[in-house]
């Protein structure tokens, strides 16, 4: 990326006279992804002094500060230093990462970050998690508020290190006082990500769990950014749900999509889904198997009444979701290669899932004799 112009530049640097007077903000996981998205954007901001960029390597964004280490480094207080306002997104969610590793990254580094935010003297870190942490359980009110009872199990894909990050998030005020922690909980998010949740999206068919009601609430990354310079700006605080206003029955959905459904008794959904996990052949565990069959949808009323509003709609969100993963062929959560994917077809994969499904039930079989 080229170098902004010298009098932007200029006009971003805290020593010029008439800068700007913001908050000095300090990103982790800045070089990709949301953390990538975010700093671009809160670098050119009219309303942020300074950006302070933190990751293992330099991202593309000229106008901010850079620091290359890790962040479970103690040595991140030092570049915290000077930093209003911490924005931790350096998580490892990635659906091939060992869950030993990826949980020992998650919570260690956000345990440094906190702590070295405090010993830094910054006085408010924004961390983000997901809305899963509620939890996607069949009496859930649609939609649920931001104060609901955070219900989720450890049982899905990285829940188990967003509930810890959750936790550590209520205790951070009280073990440092002065910090301020806000919580940030996005739905589904969608824009160049690659979660259980997308990838459901690149099946032949959109696997439906009999008696259950799924509902779908997307968000789209750009939105995200938007509420985390709302947290940042100090305009709203405390745990706060970010979304698409409302959300799409699973019949809307299939109807948007064009994708047709295959429904399974939840024995066989859940059984197959457990078993290939088990042996290895899909990386998404049962657990995230729940998140298709019951509402996890939120209100987002604190950003709403903060003047936040999301730019996208869930239809526009699911078009765009759609056209990225267009292409992809994906069978109980495991992305097939192109020549698996010409070798199997849309039926053939199908017929994979139906394939797994009967193994369990003659396993169950098996052992009742």
């Amino acid at each position: 990326m080229s170098s902004p112009d010298p009098q932007v530049r200029a006009a971003r640097n805290p020593s010029t006279p008439g800068g700007p007077r913001g908050p000095v903000v300090a990103v982790t996981g800045a070089a990709t992804g949301v953390g990538a998205l975010l700093t671009e954007r809160l670098a050119a901001s009219d309303e942020i002094k300074q950006v302070i960029a933190i990751d293992e390597r330099r991202g593309e964004c000229d106008a901010a500060q850079w620091h290359i280490l890790d962040v479970r480094d103690p040595a991140i207080a030092e570049k915290l230093r000077g930093a209003d306002v911490v924005v931790h997104l350096a998580l490892d969610l990635d659906l091939g990462s060992e869950a030993a590793a990826r949980t020992a990254y998650n919570v260690r580094g956000t345990q440094t970050v906190l702590t070295a935010a405090a010993a830094a003297g910054v006085h408010r870190v924004v961390l983000c998690t997901s809305a899963m942490v509620y939890g996607a359980l069949p009496d859930n009110e649609l939609p649920l508020s931001e104060d609901a009872e955070l219900k989720a199990t450890a049982e899905a894909t990285g829940v188990g290190d967003l509930l810890e990050i959750e936790r550590l998030a209520r205790r951070a005020p009280r073990a440092h006082p002065g910090l301020n922690v806000t919580v940030v909980r996005p739905a589904v998010l969608v824009g160049g990500t690659d979660t259980a949740l997308t990838r459901y999206f690149e099946s032949p068919r959109l696997l439906v769990v009999a008696g259950s009601r799924p509902v779908w609430q997307f968000c789209h990354v750009e939105d995200l950014c938007g509420a985390l310079e709302y947290a940042v700006l100090e305009k709203v605080d405390g745990e706060l749900a970010v979304g698409c206003d409302g959300w799409l029955e699973q019949e809307e959905v299939e109807e948007l999509s064009g994708i047709r459904r295959m429904e399974l008794p939840s024995a066989v959904a859940l059984g197959a889904a457990a078993r290939l996990h088990r042996i290895g052949l899909t990386p998404s565990p049962a657990g995230d198997l729940a998140y298709t069959m019951y509402p996890w949808v939120v209100s987002g009323s604190r950003l709403h009444d903060a003047g936040w509003r999301p730019r996208w709609s869930n239809e526009d969100v699911l078009a765009e979701l759609l056209e990225e993963v267009a292409g992809r062929h994906t069978v109980a959560g495991r992305r097939l290669g192109r020549k698996d994917a010409t070798a199997a077809g849309a039926a053939g994969a199908t017929v994979a899932l139906l394939g797994a499904a009967a193994v369990v039930r003659r396993a169950r079989k098996a052992r009742r004799r």
